[in-house]
């Protein structure tokens, strides 16, 4: 049986999803979901301050990790002393189907992850069917600094097929530190206040409104960036929420 690690919280669900919580030995602290099933794993410190040692500890078969969630310098480290290490970067919603069949496969879970590639592609099929009005959006994920994403970045690519474009078009960086005063500002439709990573509440919009000059709401940070089954459930809330943007 293996001792599975995993750094990234949307893989976590997946694990779960594919029938391998009990195989399950430690996590993030931003790992959440499943709660009835996560609470009782361990936590071993966060996305990007992973306390080495509890891993250490925990012996495990295999770790899980994320391009853009975890540091190069964490999954060095642990190639030291855990056997296999399981890396993965989605970049496009398309992608989860990959993303499920790696980690099948990895933990031989590969009849489970085809009937989650079902349940994708018929969520797929569906959310996608309709037109949606195309938009200039700034999705914010970051306060002091303020920082977005660039168009090279699964949130951005997901975000783009329900007519949602994000701004800046060129960035430097793929989490890029901006300003609320930029030349690109005026040309905005909305901004998209995402409630993760940064916990962004209602209680902020007033002042980015005021920043900006343009509606902005909050967006369910989960349901944009998580990939796992969570993505599932995001095509819907992100077909319904870019529908809605009409009325």
């Amino acid at each position: 049986m293996s001792r599975i690690v995993s750094l990234v919280p949307s893989i976590t669900e997946l694990v779960c999803e594919l029938g391998l919580a009990s195989e399950l030995v430690g996590r993030t602290g931003f790992c959440i979901h499943p709660r009835d099933l996560v609470k009782r794993i361990p936590k071993v410190g966060g996305t990007k301050t992973v306390n080495l040692a509890k891993v250490r500890a925990l012996a495990p078969t295999h770790v899980i990790l994320n391009v853009d969630e975890n540091r190069r310098e964490t999954a060095h480290e642990l190639a030291t002393f855990v056997p296999n290490l399981v890396v993965t970067h989605p970049l496009a919603p398309q992608d989860n189907l990959k993303l499920y069949r790696q980690i099948g496969t990895a933990f031989g879970k590969e009849r489970e992850a085809e009937a989650l590639c079902a349940r994708w592609r018929r969520a797929w099929e569906q959310s996608v069917q309709q037109r949606f009005t195309p938009r200039r959006v700034l999705y914010l994920i970051w306060k002091d600094p303020w920082m977005t994403v660039s168009r090279d970045t699964y949130i951005s690519r997901t975000l783009a097929v329900f007519g949602l474009s994000t701004l800046p078009e060129k960035a430097p960086q793929r989490y890029p530190k901006i300003s609320l005063d930029e030349h690109w500002i005026s040309g905005l439709d909305l901004v998209l206040v995402s409630t993760e990573p940064y916990r962004f509440r209602q209680a902020h919009l007033d002042g980015i409104r005021r920043a900006t000059g343009k509606p902005a709401q909050l967006i369910d940070g989960e349901m944009t960036s998580w990939y796992g089954p969570r993505a599932i459930a995001g095509l819907a809330y992100l077909a319904e929420l870019s529908s809605s943007l009409r009325k």
